[in-house]
C-alpha cells in the first residue's frame, strides 16, 4: 500500500515542479524584458515623433499651441460674465438694527447653479479701521409652487462673522446653496451685536449672486468639445502605439497613457447630471476629477525627469514610493478640503471653513509645507537630469521640450492666478468662494485651454510617427541593415556611425552631402 501511494505521490511531485519552474522561467523572462540593459535602454524604447523634428516643427508646434490657447482666450473675452448679481439695498436707522431683514431671491434655474447671499456693512465714515466680531441669525426657506416656504435643513443658523473696515467694510458671505432645490429662496437674516459699534451703521447692503445662465450654456458646450477632443486624442495615441509592446513604450508614453483618460475625466463628462439632478453629488465628482487629474500631472513631472536618468528597474519602495506620499498628501488636503466644505454646506448653508473651523491654519500651513517640498524636490530631479544626461543623444532632446513647454504653461497659469485673485492669492482668503472671483468667460476657458493643449501637444510629439516601425525594424535587423552598407562602411565604418544622435533628419541629410561630395 505504502509502494503504491509513493508511486502516485513521486509524478505528482514532479508536476508541481516542473510547473513551479516554468512559472520561476517565465517570471525571469519576463523580467528581463520589462528591465533592459543599460546599453540598449534607449534603443529599446519605441521611437517618438519627437526625435524626427527639426527647429521649424519645434517652432510651428509652440505656435499651434499659442494660437489655440490664444483663441480660447479670446472666445473667453468675448463670452457673458460668469456671475450674475442683484442687488437688494437696505436703508437703516437705530431702531431697525435688531429687526431681521426679510430678503427674497430673484427667480432661479438650474442653469443658475449656485446661489450665495452676500452683504457689506456702509458706515457714516469714511477711513475708518474696525474689527468686530459679529453674531448673525440665518433662516432660509424654498419657495415651491403653491406659495409655501418650507425651511431648508429645518432649523435657523446662528454664525459668528468678522467685520473688517479699513475705508470701506469687507464683503461677509452670508449663505451659500451649492445646489438649487427650488426656483425661489426667502432668507431671513438678523444682526444682534450691530448696535454695540461705536459708529453709526448707514446702510447694509445684500447681494445676490448667481452664475449667469448664458455662460452655463457656455460652459457645457465647451466641456463637451473639449471631451471630444481629448476622446480624439487619446485614441489616436493609443492606436500610433498599438503596433509597439508595452515593455517597449518610453516612461513618458506610458505617462501619456494615463494623463490623457485622466484630462477626460477633468473635463468631466458628467457635467450636464447638475442640471438634471438636484443633488450635491454631480458638483462634489467635479471637484474630486480635477483633483485628481491635477495630482497626476504633478506626479508625471516627478516621475518623468527621476525616471529619465534612471536605468534598470524602477523599484517601487525607492522609486514611487516616495513621490506618491507627496503628491497623495497634496491630493488628500484638496479632497478633504472639498468634501468638508460640500457636506457641511449640505445641512449649514452658513457654513465655511475657511471661517468656521479652527484647524483651517493648521490646514493650510500643512499644504503650504507639502508644496514646497515638492518644488524643491522637483527642481533638484530637473537639474540633476539636466546635468547627468545635457550631452546624451535623444535624451537632452526630450528634456529640453518638455522642459521648454512646461515652463511655459507654468509662467501662464501663475499669470492667470495672478489675474484672478491679485495680491490676495497669498493671504487667508486664497481659497475663498472660488467661483466669486470669476469676472468673464476667459479666466474659466484659460484654465481648461491651458491644460487641455498642453497634453494635445505632448500626445502628439511622444506618439510614433506613420514609419517608425518600419524604421525601427529595419534598424535593428542586422541583415536588412548590412543590405545597405558599402564594403567600404563595412570595413572601415560608415561616417553615419560617427554623427551625434541628435535631430535625426537634419543632421542625417548634413553627413549624407559631404559623403556624396567626397
Amino acid at each position: 500500500m505504502e509502494a503504491d501511494f509513493a508511486a502516485f505521490g513521486s509524478p505528482l511531485c514532479g508536476e508541481v515542479k516542473r510547473f513551479c519552474r516554468r512559472v520561476r522561467e517565465t517570471y525571469r523572462e519576463i523580467k528581463e524584458d520589462l528591465t533592459p540593459y543599460r546599453d540598449d535602454r534607449y534603443y529599446r524604447l519605441a521611437p517618438m515623433r519627437l526625435y524626427t523634428l527639426s527647429k521649424r516643427h519645434f517652432v510651428l508646434v509652440f505656435v499651434v499651441f499659442f494660437v489655440c490657447f490664444g483663441l480660447t482666450v479670446f472666445i473667453g473675452i468675448a463670452g457673458p460674465n460668469v456671475i450674475e448679481t442683484s442687488v437688494a439695498r437696505t436703508d437703516l436707522n437705530n431702531s431697525l438694527k435688531l429687526k431681521p431683514f426679510n430678503l427674497s431671491s430673484p427667480p432661479l434655474s438650474t442653469y443658475n447653479q449656485q446661489l450665495w447671499l452676500t452683504c457689506v456693512v456702509e458706515l457714516d465714515q469714511q477711513d475708518v479701521s474696525l474689527k468686530k466680531n459679529v453674531t448673525m441669525t440665518v433662516k432660509v426657506l424654498g419657495v415651491v409652487k403653491d406659495g409655501s416656504t418650507p425651511y431648508v435643513n429645518n432649523q435657523v443658523h446662528n454664525r459668528t462673522r468678522l467685520l473688517s473696515c479699513a475705508q470701506k467694510c469687507s464683503e461677509i458671505i452670508v449663505a451659500h446653496l451649492g445646489y438649487l432645490n427650488y426656483t425661489q429662496y426667502n432668507i431671513f437674516v438678523s444682526f444682534e451685536d450691530l448696535n454695540k459699534l461705536t459708529y453709526t451703521i448707514q446702510n447694509i447692503t445684500f447681494t445676490w449672486k448667481t452664475y449667469n445662465p448664458t455662460f452655463s450654456q457656455v460652459e457645457i458646450w465647451f466641456r463637451f468639445v473639449f471631451v471630444v477632443l481629448t476622446f480624439v486624442v487619446t485614441c489616436l495615441f493609443a492606436h500610433s502605439l498599438r503596433k509597439f509592446s508595452m515593455r517597449d513604450w518610453g516612461i513618458e508614453q506610458k505617462w501619456m497613457s494615463i494623463l490623457l483618460p485622466l484630462l477626460l475625466l477633468y473635463n468631466d463628462p458628467f457635467f450636464p447630471l447638475s442640471f438634471l439632478v438636484n443633488s450635491w453629488f454631480p458638483g462634489m465628482l467635479d471637484d474630486l476629477f480635477q483633483s485628481l487629474f491635477l495630482c497626476a500631472l504633478l506626479l508625471f513631472w516627478l516621475c518623468v525627469y527621476h525616471g529619465i536618468r534612471v536605468q534598470g528597474e524602477r523599484k517601487c519602495l525607492t522609486f514611487y514610493l516616495p513621490k506618491f506620499f507627496i503628491v497623495g498628501l497634496l491630493w488628500l488636503a484638496s479632497v478633504t478640503l472639498g468634501i468638508w466644505q460640500t457636506v457641511n454646506e449640505v445641512h449649514d448653508p452658513t457654513y465655511q471653513y475657511r471661517v468656521d473651523t479652527g484647524n483651517f491654519q493648521g490646514m493650510k500651513i500643512f499644504f503650504l509645507v507639502v508644496a514646497t517640498t515638492y518644488i524643491l524636490y522637483l527642481l533638484f530631479l530637473i537639474v540633476r537630469a539636466c546635468s547627468e544626461l545635457r550631452n546624451m543623444p535623444y535624451v537632452d532632446l526630450r528634456l529640453k521640450f518638455l522642459t521648454a513647454l512646461t515652463f511655459v504653461v507654468l509662467v501662464i497659469s501663475i499669470v492667470i492666478l495672478y489675474l484672478r485673485f491679485g495680491a490676495q492669492v497669498l493671504q487667508d482668503n486664497f481659497v475663498a468662494e472660488l467661483s466669486t472671483h470669476y469676472q468673464n468667460s476667459a479666466e474659466f476657458l484659460s484654465f481648461y485651454g491651458l491644460l487641455n493643449f498642453y497634453l494635445y501637444t505632448l500626445a502628439f510629439v511622444y506618439s510614433p510617427s506613420k514609419n517608425a516601425l518600419y524604421e525601427s525594424q529595419l534598424k535593428d535587423n542586422p541583415a536588412f541593415s548590412m543590405l545597405n552598407d558599402s564594403d567600404d562602411d563595412v570595413i572601415y565604418g560608415s561616417d553615419y556611425e560617427e554623427m551625434p544622435l541628435q535631430n535625426g533628419q537634419a543632421i542625417r541629410a548634413k553627413y549624407k552631402e559631404e559623403s556624396d561630395s567626397d
